[in-house]
């Protein structure tokens, strides 16, 4: 039985390495797969890729990515809306709206740390529906392809912007909006109903202003425990606002 497997095996083993693929090898023989150096650009090659330079095709650029954006020529491609965006990284247009040569830039640093959650799912959008080319040579990635301190400032930015809105999400889970109407016959007026601000809950609570930190406004949101709220400095009373409190069975915030 012993020398009838050896022979199968034998038999075997010589068809098993023709047909088994090549990438099974890289895996199994070190542990690993051999990964393809990133493509690195300058400014100068990206620049041969914005669709009238040369015939090279259209790549354009966010946070120093570099992507391939020939399949939206008909809105990158010279004619198209976004083809001043082609050939560079013009990171800042994205958040200002600036398509001037001024504003077609790289530099970030005025970009505050909640407009980079916004820059960062523009660069999520082209990563899902584009073909990543490799990283841009100069603000935010080195000749050798490492992070940049002023790639590691955005992240850290980044980070806190985020984090800043964990917290307004936070708030306005507890204080959501107050409803309001605006009319001729009665001007405007503000209440709490069992839904405003886009939250659902069993409470009506009365209206209050709320002072956020870090924020230069106020806003009219719902208190479920008035009492509780004047004791906070960021809460003050609506005025013209009647209570409208009623109770809950559902566990306190």
């Amino acid at each position: 039985m012993n020398n009838m497997l050896g022979y199968v095996l034998g038999a075997f083993l010589p068809l098993a390495l023709v047909f088994i693929p090549r990438e099974w090898f890289l895996t199994f023989g070190n542990g690993t797969t051999q990964v393809p150096p990133v493509r690195l650009l300058s400014s100068r090659e990206i620049s041969l890729y914005d669709g009238e330079k040369s015939n090279k095709g259209l790549y354009l650029a966010i946070l120093g990515q570099v992507f391939d954006v020939h399949k939206g020529h008909h809105h990158y491609g010279p004619g198209g809306a976004y083809h001043f965006m082609a050939g560079r990284d013009a990171s800042l247009a994205f958040i200002t709206g600036d398509f001037t040569e001024r504003g077609l830039t790289d530099d970030v640093s005025s970009v505050s740390p909640q407009q980079l959650i916004a820059l960062y799912d523009w660069l999520a959008f082209y990563q899902r529906d584009y073909k990543s080319i490799g990283l841009l040579i100069g603000r935010f990635y080195s000749e050798t392809g490492q992070p940049t301190q002023a790639l590691l400032q955005v992240q850290a930015s980044l980070a806190v912007g985020r984090q800043m809105k964990s917290q307004r999400e936070a708030e306005k889970e507890r204080f959501p909006a107050c409803n309001s109407e605006w009319s001729t016959a009665r001007r405007g007026r503000v209440w709490c109903s069992t839904k405003s601000g886009g939250v659902d809950r069993c409470w009506t609570g009365v209206p209050r202003k709320l002072f956020s930190p870090g924020s230069s406004g106020v806003r009219c949101v719902c208190v479920r425990d008035p009492s509780a709220a004047e004791e906070d400095p960021n809460l003050q009373k609506y005025d013209g606002c009647p209570p409208q409190a009623e109770s809950c069975s559902v566990a306190e915030f």
